[in-house]
């Protein structure tokens, strides 16, 4: 399993997310994907944004770290520089929800409603919520060994 990077991108009180349909399973996930060799995570952070939402990012901060499976998924700050949001034309941005990947679909979700959706890993909802009405922390939050229904 490769490390992940991804991005927190807010704008007028929503938070852009990718909702997923897979195997039977409804989700949302945070826009990012696998870090390539040649890559910091913060470069595959802007460049899978760039491929999910279409949208051209100014990478800021790590704000969180997750291990899932011994592999570390990292969190930046974005803010939006140019683009159309749900323009995106990654490969996996035209799946069917039956085919193997499942389906990939950008969404504004309103930040208030992150905790009442089915958000993977979970628990970042309630810390984006509160870390955003409250100012974001000087260090990262760091959650180890999160459960397979934690993590993206």
């Amino acid at each position: 399993m490769k490390a992940r990077a991804a991005v927190i991108l807010i704008e007028n009180g929503n938070i852009a997310l990718i909702e997923r349909y897979r195997a039977g399973r409804h989700y949302f996930v945070f826009p990012g994907g696998k870090i390539e060799a040649d890559e910091t995570p913060a470069t595959a952070a802007q460049r899978e944004t760039l491929e999910e939402l279409g949208v051209v990012v100014e990478i800021g901060q790590m704000v969180a770290e997750v291990w899932y499976l011994g592999t570390p998924q990292y969190y930046f700050l974005a803010r939006r520089i140019s683009g159309d949001f749900g323009t995106g034309t990654g490969k996996e941005m035209g799946s069917s929800s039956a085919s193997k990947k499942g389906s990939h679909h950008p969404s504004w979700i309103p930040l208030k409603s992150l905790p009442e959706i089915p958000l993977l890993p979970n628990r970042m909802s309630q810390y984006v919520v509160n870390a955003y009405s409250r100012g974001w922390p000087n260090e990262p939050f760091v959650l180890k060994d999160s459960l397979p229904d934690e993590a993206a």
